[in-house]
C-alpha cells in the first residue's frame, strides 16, 4: 500500500496489491482521472495516459489550445458552464446569481491512516499502518471555495474511499447546490449497469442493463435510501459473471437522499457519480464554515460479482460495522409481531416465551404496541413509556420475567414518527415536518418528527435513555415506516428549508451514536417498513437491518441474494414465519422456511404454541444447527452460486476462515419431473484437501466439488427420496461438507 506523487507529470498514483488509482493535475490547474483498476507497477510517471484530442465545435479553455476542451477531458471534480456539458460533480449558486467556478489545484498533504468525518457514518481503521489517505486541496479564488478530495486506499483489497470537504473561506454567502461524494470519468463505456431496485417486501432485486449514450440513474428523493433502489451500483465487463469478469462498483455509505449515475458521452467515456440527491438540496454555506460529503467507497474486481462482494462484505463486516457486536454472532431470537400483532397481553407474551426457552431461543423480542395508547397504529408513537393496562409490571418487569426462562429480552421503537393522536404532538404540532397551510400527508397514520431540530432529537433520546438505563433491555428492533413529505422546517428560516432532508439524516445519526455510545451492550437492529433504508450509512450504528417485511422464504431468496451484492450475511435480519405466509400467503416447508434463513441473523416470528410436536421437535434440531454454524453461516465467506433472477433453483455457501467447513443452501422453487442429472460446483474450498458430505457421506477433494460439482439430482417427483423423502415444491437442502482429518 503506497500513495506516490510524481512532480514529473503533476500524478498521483494510489496503489496496492490488487489496485491502482491513478490521477493527475491537469494543465489549467483541474484534477483529472487516469486510471481505476488491476495495479500497475509504479513508476517515474503516468502523464502519457492523459488523453487530449480536437474536438470540432468545442469551447476551449485556453485561446490558442484547440484541443483543450473540458467536454473532451476526464476529471475528477467537474463543474459546469466552462466548456464541460456533461454532469457537474459540483453546484454552487454565488450571491451575483452565477454557478461559474474555476477549482484550480493548490496543494496535497497524505496522512496515515483515514481521517473521520464530522458527524457522518464512514469506514475506519484501528491502525495507521491499515491505510493511507490522499486529501488534495482546490480552491476557487473568485468565491473563496475551498475542496478537499480526500482518497483513501487500504492496505488490502480493492477499495478506494472518496469523499470532499468544503468550507467557505471567502467573504460572500454561496449555496451549495449539487455536492457528489465522488465523480470518476472512465476511457471507455464497455460496460452493463447493475442495479438493486425494488419496493416494499421485494427489495433490492438485481437488475442488469447495457449501458448506453446517454444518462443512466438511479436515486431516491424519500427522505431515505429506500426500497426502490439501494445506494449500490456496479458497472460490469460485458460477461462477467459470479465467479469471473472485471466490476466496478460504487457504494454510498449514506441514508437519505442520494443519486447515482452514469453518463455515456458521445466520444466513449463514461462518468461515475454518487452523492446527495441534488433535488431539494440547497446548502447555505457561510464564511467559515465547513460542509463534509458522505463517503463513497468504490470497488475493483477482476474476480466477477463474487470478488467484488467479498470485498465490501470484508470491509463493512469489520471497519464500518462498530461496537461490542461488531464480530459477536447473533443470539437465536422470537418476535412477537405476526403472532399477536396489537393483541397481546403479558400472560400471552409469556406463553410464547415459554416454549421459545424450551427450544433454546435466547432473545425474546416485543415488538409494536407496548407504550402510550398504543393498541393500533392510529395512536401512541412519540410517547415512548410503557402501557401499564397492558404491562403492569412495566418493561422491566417483564424483562425480569423473560431473563428468569433463560433469555435476553428487546423492544420495538419507532423513533422518528409521531401520531396526532399522541401526548408529544399534542405539546408540540411544530415538531412535525409539514408546510404551515397545506395538508399533511399521512402514512401509516403517522407524520413524520422534525430531526434537523435538535430540541427534537434530545427530547426523543431522553424518553429513550429513560428506557434502556436500567439494562433490562438488550435488543432495540428501530423502525421507520414511511417517507418523508413536505419537508418543511418550522424551525429554520426560508433561505435554508434545501437543508432539511440532509439535516434529519444528520439528526438521525447523531441520535444513534449517542445511543449506540451510551448503552454499547444493546444491539440495535435497523428497519424501514422492512428494508426501505438498508444501507452503509445505517451499519455503522446498526450492526443489521431487516432485511424486508416480507418474510416468506421463496421471496427471501431473491432479497437476500440481492442483499448480499453490497452487505454482508451477519447484516440480514431474517426470521422463520408463519404458513399460509402473511404477505404472500405461500405455503412453505418449515424447514425451507430456516434453511434460507440460516444465511442471516437467524429468528421466528410466530406463535411456537401453535405448532404441532412435530415441528416443535424440527425448530430445536435448527436451534441447535444454527448454534454450531452460525459462525460460519454469518461470518464465513460467502459465495453466490446459482441465481434465483436466472433459473428455478438457487445455492449459495458460506465458507469457514480456514476453509474446512462449509454450508451449501440449495433452493428449487418448483418441483419437476422427472428432470435431468444435476450438480453445482461449489467455491472457497481447499483443493488437496478430502471433504466429507453431511447428507450422503460421499467424500470428495475440494478440486473435484469446485470443478465437476456437488451432485445435486433428486428422485423423480411423487417416489420416495432416500435423503429428504417425497419431492415438493418450494424444496430445499443444506449440505454441510467437512475436511476429513
Amino acid at each position: 500500500m503506497n500513495i506516490v506523487y510524481h512532480e514529473q507529470g503533476k500524478v498521483f498514483h494510489l496503489f496496492n496489491d490488487s489496485i491502482s488509482y491513478i490521477l493527475m493535475i491537469l494543465p489549467h490547474g483541474g484534477l483529472g482521472s487516469l486510471y481505476y483498476g488491476k495495479a500497475l507497477r509504479d513508476r517515474t510517471g503516468f502523464e502519457h495516459l492523459f488523453e487530449r484530442v480536437h474536438r470540432g465545435m468545442s469551447a476551449c479553455v485556453f485561446a490558442d489550445c484547440r484541443d483543450y476542451s473540458l467536454d473532451a477531458i476526464r476529471q475528477e471534480l467537474p463543474t459546469y458552464g466552462s466548456s464541460d456539458f456533461r454532469r457537474p460533480a459540483l453546484n454552487v449558486l454565488q450571491e451575483n446569481g452565477s454557478r461559474i467556478l474555476d477549482m484550480q489545484y493548490m496543494g496535497f498533504r497524505i496522512v496515515d491512516g483515514k481521517p473521520k468525518l464530522s458527524g457522518l457514518p464512514a469506514t475506519y481503521v484501528e491502525s495507521d499502518d491499515e491505510a493511507k489517505t490522499l486529501i488534495v486541496e482546490v480552491k476557487d479564488e473568485v468565491t473563496g471555495l475551498r475542496a478537499e478530495l480526500l482518497y483513501t486506499i487500504f492496505a488490502e483489497g480493492g477499495a478506494i474511499a472518496r469523499s470532499v470537504r468544503y468550507s467557505n473561506d471567502g467573504q460572500e454567502v454561496l449555496h451549495l447546490q449539487k455536492v457528489m461524494s465522488m465523480s470518476i470519468d472512465l476511457p471507455d463505456t464497455e460496460y452493463d449497469w447493475m442495479e438493486l431496485t425494488g419496493a416494499w417486501t421485494r427489495e433490492r432485486h438485481v437488475e442488469i442493463r447495457p449501458l448506453a449514450t446517454g444518462i443512466t440513474a438511479i436515486g431516491s428523493r424519500r427522505g431515505h435510501s429506500s426500497g426502490q433502489y439501494n445506494p449500490f451500483a456496479a458497472l460490469l465487463r460485458r460477461g462477467t459473471t459470479e465467479t469471473q469478469g472485471e466490476v466496478l462498483a460504487m457504494s454510498l455509505v449514506y441514508s437519505g437522499n442520494f443519486e447515482m449515475l452514469a453518463e455515456v458521452d458521445n466520444h466513449g467515456v463514461t462518468r461515475l457519480q454518487a452523492g446527495i440527491h441534488s433535488t431539494d438540496f440547497d446548502w447555505k454555506l457561510v464564511p467559515g464554515v465547513e460542509f463534509q460529503t458522505p463517503e463513497a467507497v468504490l470497488v475493483w474486481s477482476d474476480e466477477g460479482l463474487n470478488g467484488m462482494s467479498q470485498t465490501y462484505h470484508r470491509l463493512y463486516q469489520s471497519r464500518l460495522v462498530r461496537g461490542q457486536w461488531r464480530e459477536k454472532v447473533r443470539p437465536i431470537l422470537i418476535n412477537n409481531w405476526e403472532a399477536t400483532y396489537f393483541d397481546f397481553t403479558e400472560e400471552k407474551l409469556l406463553t410464547i416465551a415459554d416454549k421459545a426457552a424450551e427450544c433454546g431461543i435466547e432473545l425474546f423480542v416485543l415488538d409494536d404496541g407496548w407504550f402510550g395508547a398504543r393498541t393500533s397504529d392510529y395512536a401512541g408513537l412519540g410517547d415512548w413509556t410503557v402501557n401499564r393496562d397492558r404491562l403492569p409490571n412495566g418493561i422491566d418487569g417483564l424483562a425480569e420475567k423473560i431473563e428468569a426462562r433463560g433469555m435476553k429480552f428487546g423492544i420495538w421503537v419507532e423513533l422518528e414518527m409521531v401520531n396526532e393522536d399522541s401526548d408529544l404532538y399534542r405539546a408540540h404540532p411544530d415538531w412535525v415536518l409539514s408546510v404551515p397551510g397545506r395538508r399533511k400527508s399521512l402514512g401509516r397514520s403517522q407524520c413524520v418528527l422534525d430531526f434537523s431540530r435538535k430540541d427534537v432529537v434530545d427530547n426523543i433520546y431522553g424518553q429513550m435513555e429513560a428506557i434502556l438505563a436500567s439494562g433490562k433491555v438488550s435488543y432495540v428492533k428501530w423502525d421507520m415506516n414511511r417517507s418523508i413529505t413536505e419537508c418543511w422546517s418550522h424551525a429554520l428560516p426560508a433561505d435554508q428549508q434545501g437543508e432539511v432532508f440532509h439535516r434529519y439524516i444528520l439528526g438521525l445519526y447523531d441520535l444513534y451514536e449517542r445511543l449506540t455510545s451510551n448503552f454499547p451492550h444493546v444491539l440495535f437492529e435497523s428497519c424501514a417498513s422492512g428494508g426501505n433504508r438498508f444501507d452503509p450509512g445505517m451499519l455503522y450504528y446498526a450492526p443489521q437491518t431487516w432485511a424486508s417485511d416480507n418474510s416468506d422464504a421463496v421471496e427471501r431468496q431473491k432479497i437476500q441474494y440481492g442483499t448480499s451484492m453490497c452487505y454482508p450475511v451477519s447484516s440480514m435480519g431474517s426470521h422463520v414465519s408463519v404458513v399460509p405466509n402473511h404477505q404472500v400467503n405461500r405455503m412453505t416447508p418449515l424447514h425451507t422456511r430456516a434453511n434460507t434463513a440460516y444465511f442471516g441473523t437467524f429468528g421466528y416470528e410466530l406463535d411456537l404454541n401453535k405448532l404441532t410436536a412435530e415441528e416443535i421437535a424440527e425448530v430445536k434440531e435448527q436451534v441447535v444447527f444454527m448454534k454450531e454454524y452460525r459462525e460460519i453461516l454469518q461470518f464465513g465467506t460467502f459465495y453466490r452460486l446459482q441465481s434465483p433472477f436466472e433459473g428455478n433453483v438457487t445455492v449459495w455457501m458460506s465458507v469457514s476462515a480456514d476453509q474446512k467447513t462449509a454450508i451449501v443452501g440449495w433452493y428449487r422453487t418448483l418441483n419437476r419431473v422427472n428432470y435431468r442429472f444435476e450438480r453445482v460446483k461449489l467455491a472457497g474450498l481447499l483443493p488437496d484437501t478430502l471433504y466429507v458430505n453431511s447428507r450422503s457421506g460421499a467424500r470428495c477433494y475440494g478440486d473435484e466439488l469446485m470443478n465437476y460439482g456437488l451432485i445435486t439430482t433428486d428422485g423423480t417427483a411423487g417416489e420416495p427420496n432416500a435423503e429428504n423423502g417425497l419431492t415438493t415444491d418450494f424444496e430445499s437442502r443444506i449440505y454441510v461438507l467437512k475436511a476429513v482429518e
